[in-house]
């Protein structure tokens, strides 16, 4: 499902959207405007992860696991 919006842009930006449509990199303003929407909401999240993962350092449970592993595994040709 989608949903309608207005948005006010800046006229550099609308130029940009119509440009990229006009070049065929977009379909549409609004497809181009969704691309945008959800690279900042990956980014978002990657910044959540980070942060997650420098309060909680990189070890998990299953870093013993690996290491058993990688120390036992054989390799057949």
């Amino acid at each position: 499902m989608s949903v309608q919006i207005a948005i006010r842009l800046p006229d550099d930006m609308v130029a940009f959207l119509d440009k990229s449509v006009a070049a065929g990199n977009a379909p549409s303003r609004a497809a181009l405007v969704a691309r945008a929407v959800e690279r900042e909401m990956r980014r978002q999240v990657a910044e959540q992860d980070a942060a997650i993962l420098r309060e909680r350092g990189a070890a998990d449970d299953l870093d013993e696991l690996v290491a058993w592993s990688v120390a036992h595994a054989t390799i057949e040709d």
